[in-house]
């Protein structure tokens, strides 16, 4: 399925492409094609004037602001490399793109994303990021939720499991919007905001 329209207002939020996440092996995209198909349509996005939220996941070297409550997988623990939570050189040092550290898979949930985008007029915006079935898609959820038209660039988010990803992408997020290739996307923005 393609997508269909870009709203007027429309936002590029990029998910977790920090050093070290976008270094991690993932599938069925490599993490440097991830981070240079968003980097393409941030750059769109910028030249025309719409705004870019670049979303990084952080924590206090202690983990006290992690996420409580049992799971049955293991969470990581420990240290982090110095710099693991960077945003990626290819995407940070543009003075206007909005900055959300979150603690939680999505980026709506205890940040300010909302408001961001409230303030800025925004009714939809287009996902990116790694990884697919987490962060992704758990920001596509409460977006959806929000009221936002919510576009998915697949081709520019990958996941740890190839599987993972395919199922967010052939059954969850035709439920909560659109999805496209980052050309479909890059095509529809050049039509419609020239």
């Amino acid at each position: 399925m393609a997508v269909t329209a870009l709203d007027p207002r429309t936002a590029l939020v990029v998910i977790d492409l920090q050093a070290g996440i976008a270094a991690a092996p993932v599938q069925p995209h490599s993490g440097a094609d991830v981070v240079a198909r968003s980097a393409r349509l941030a750059d769109a996005f910028r030249e025309r004037g719409l705004p870019v939220v670049l979303v990084r996941v952080s924590f206090a070297a202690d983990g006290a602001d992690a996420v409580p409550g049992r799971t049955e997988t293991p969470r990581a623990g420990g240290a982090r490399p110095e710099g693991w939570d960077v945003i990626v050189p290819e995407l940070s040092g543009h003075a206007g793109d909005i900055a959300v550290t979150k603690h939680n898979w999505g980026a709506f949930h205890g940040t300010d994303l909302d408001v961001q985008l409230r303030r800025r007029g925004v009714t939809q915006i287009v996902l990116t990021g790694i990884a697919t079935s987490m962060g992704v898609e758990s920001t596509a959820r409460a977006a959806h939720e929000h009221g936002y038209h919510v576009t998915l660039a697949t081709d520019a988010m990958s996941d740890m499991d190839a599987e993972a990803h395919t199922h967010s992408v052939r059954r969850i997020f035709p439920r909560l919007g659109e999805t496209g290739t980052t050309d479909e996307i890059l095509e529809l923005l050049a039509k419609t905001h020239a």
